[in-house]
């Protein structure tokens, strides 16, 4: 049995350079499935993306997803890509399978929670206020530089992390602290900051995405005392004002404290998202 690639539409071409294109999964000359591949330039080299893996029901269990991934990877390198990403839905285990046996690594995965119709209480002694324009500055760079540092802890290359931190604050937060359906708070107990928390509720723009916890720190000095889940708990009361029922976050899989932490508030893995470098 020889399973190939073959190309079942033209190569698109993407803004900014990328480039992309869909193929059928051959099974000695017949469809047995597809995926595809696009290609986007980043600060470190064109990093190349896995999507749509599908392998037809009678072909399963055979190596048939396999050889397609090994095969999309090298169109991946004709492409001059240096890195190659991929998405996993939770309980997907032959494909969960595949990955780890083809060297990648889950570098964060996707978490949600569908909130109590009461929002919990804060512990005595904790209290948010809002970051304001005075706080704003010295948040955003120290916000960017760690969310940099963990891109580069889940494989990215630092460059194209610390330039992606730059982007995603920009289009996030373009009003800084004054920007719409969005939450920066502070977190004080006993009359000190001991963390920050910002969330993104449900807008216009995303109508069907739920809110989405896009940062939750403890300033180190302040850890281990319980901090991160009243920050937690923070998010859902924000949330249940706002009248939201489910709130999503990615969390990097390196970062097994924050795990634990999520998983014991009731929040479940919905995605993983892996990467692998391309020699």
């Amino acid at each position: 049995m020889t399973t190939t690639l073959r190309p079942s539409g033209p190569e698109e071409r993407l803004p900014g350079g990328g480039r992309s294109r869909r193929f059928e999964i051959m099974v000695n000359g017949r469809p047995a499935g597809a995926v595809a591949v696009s290609a986007e330039p980043q600060a470190g080299g064109l990093t190349g993306l896995l999507s749509g893996l599908h392998v037809d029901a009678p072909d399963r269990r055979r190596g048939r997803g396999t050889v397609a991934v090994l095969a999309a990877e090298e169109v991946l390198r004709d492409w001059g890509c240096v890195r190659v990403e991929a998405s996993v839905p939770a309980g997907a285990g032959a494909a969960l399978g595949t990955a780890a046996a083809l060297g990648y690594t889950e570098g964060a995965r996707n978490m949600i929670k569908a909130l109590p119709a009461e929002p919990p209480a804060l512990p005595p002694g904790s209290r948010a206020r809002p970051l304001g324009a005075a706080d704003y500055p010295a948040w955003s760079a120290h916000a960017r530089a760690g969310y940099a540092d963990s891109l580069v802890g889940a494989g990215v290359p630092r460059a194209e992390a610390e330039a992606k931190a730059v982007r995603d604050h920009a289009v996030l937060l373009p009003d800084g602290p004054d920007t719409a359906d969005t939450a920066l708070l502070l977190l004080s107990h006993d009359g000190t900051d001991v963390g920050h928390l910002w969330v993104r509720l449900r807008n216009a723009a995303l109508p069907h995405e739920p809110a989405w916890v896009y940062d939750v720190e403890v300033a180190e000095e302040h850890r281990g005392r319980g901090h991160g889940r009243t920050l937690m708990l923070l998010a859902e009361r924000v949330c249940a004002e706002a009248g939201e029922r489910e709130l999503k976050l990615n969390v990097f899989a390196t970062n097994t404290p924050a795990v634990r932490l999520y998983e014991s508030l009731g929040y479940a893995v919905t995605a993983h998202h892996f990467s692998k470098r391309l020699l």
